[in-house]
């Protein structure tokens, strides 16, 4: 019998969570000699439905995208609180935040992890898809994200 796993080997995106989101972008825009991407606002409670450590949290993000083949380099900054953005700005500033797998089957995926002592710590959703964050940094080094996307 086979083992419950991630289901994926694909890497998606790694996450960067910053002070300044355009100040980055425009860094990282310069460096790459690539277009200074849109910055977007994450949705409100009412639609992304996020939660933080299992209650509801009005904290909401500015994200910027370089699309970088098949990773994408996420530049997140912190717009309210509680969220696993803002903690690690505050602990730790800007700096490696994610490495993000997109997966199938959200639900499986939150129990399998669970099981493997890797923690939730922080979900939502978005237009097209969901996401959750998982404390993996004392088994992996980062904080783990899975992203699914919905079929069109």
């Amino acid at each position: 019998m086979t083992q419950p796993t991630l289901g994926t080997d694909q890497i998606i995106q790694v996450g960067l969570v910053v002070a300044d989101v355009e100040k980055t972008a425009s860094a990282w825009s310069a460096l790459l000699g690539l277009p200074m991407p849109e910055i977007t606002l994450t949705d409100e409670l009412d639609f992304a439905r996020t939660e933080y450590k299992g209650a509801p949290t009005t904290a909401r993000a500015k994200l910027a995208f370089f699309h970088m083949g098949q990773v994408d380099i996420e530049l997140i900054e912190p717009v309210g609180e509680p969220s696993t953005w803002n903690d690690q700005l505050q602990q730790y500033g800007s700096g490696l935040h994610h490495i993000a797998l997109e997966v199938a089957g959200m639900g499986e995926r939150l129990k399998y992890l669970d099981g493997q002592g890797v923690k939730l710590v922080q979900r939502g959703e978005y237009v097209g898809g969901r996401y959750a964050y998982f404390d993996s940094h004392e088994q992996l080094g980062a904080v783990l994200e899975l992203l699914e996307h919905d079929k069109s």
